[in-house]
């Protein structure tokens, strides 16, 4: 069995983001693997450990700068990477074809994606490359087992939780919960340098992003910069009270 896990790129979370020119600059910020796809790699390499998978294929779409993300997924235990280069920034849909492509070249059996993209803030991924191969998918999985060709596991639902099965091929998405990332250790780390990443250009005829970005900001909230006096508790606490009735409008 083949498993293809997919991998975004995606600021540092105590990172600053900086607009320039109507655009997110991250030229000098630190990027990282998306938390959430790094559970998905977990759980493919688990599978591949007890010998219930043959290869796990990490997956990039993006600038040149996704080799270091992939490099990382190679150093966690990945057997291979694939780069499809591109600056194009492709929506959910758009990429949802790319990585539909890729797993029927690649004859995939199980594909792991993040449950929400850090960048986009967004669900549709999973969902998309599911619908695109007509196969089965589970949603925010947090535990998974693998018997044969059928998956069982359990993900959470509005209501709580519900446990499922589905036959292979599938696409899974993944959570905080289903398992604890390993870090790369050094020894792998220096053999990650030595693993493939196969870098294909994306053509352009193979998406065309649905959406375009014309404009990025940032959202600043003004700080009111009201300090309380706390020698005289009483005061401080009516004095609050009345802050947020009257200035903040939170309370009634």
């Amino acid at each position: 069995m083949r498993i293809l896990t997919l991998v975004r790129q995606v600021p540092d979370a105590e990172e600053t983001i900086r607009i320039r020119e109507g655009k997110v600059d991250l030229a000098s910020s630190k990027l990282v693997v998306d938390t959430m796809d790094e559970y998905g790699i977990e759980q493919a390499l688990r599978f591949r450990e007890q010998g219930l998978a043959e290869e796990v294929v990490a997956v990039g779409v993006g600038p040149t700068r996704m080799q270091d993300a992939l490099r990382t997924a190679l150093a966690m235990g990945a057997d291979r990477a694939i780069h499809v280069q591109t600056e194009v920034m492709l929506d959910p849909i758009a990429l949802s074809k790319v990585i539909a492509d890729l797993a029927r070249a690649e004859a995939a059996d199980l594909i792991f994606s993040g449950g929400q993209q850090a960048d986009w803030d967004s669900h549709a991924l999973g969902a998309a490359v599911a619908e695109r191969l007509n196969w089965p998918q589970a949603t925010w999985t947090n535990a998974l087992e693998l018997n044969g060709s059928t998956l069982k596991g359990r993900h959470d639902t509005d209501e709580g939780s519900e446990t499922f099965e589905l036959p292979l091929p599938a696409v899974v998405t993944t959570q905080q919960g289903l398992n604890e990332p390993r870090y790369p250790t050094v020894p792998n780390i220096m053999r990650a340098k030595k693993k493939e990443i196969r870098a294909v250009p994306l053509e352009p005829s193979s998406a065309t992003p649905l959406a375009l970005v014309t404009g990025s900001e940032i959202q600043v909230k003004a700080r009111r910069n009201k300090i309380l006096d706390g020698k005289d508790a009483a005061a401080a606490g009516r004095q609050l009270v009345e802050l947020l009735r009257n200035e903040a409008r939170v309370i009634q």
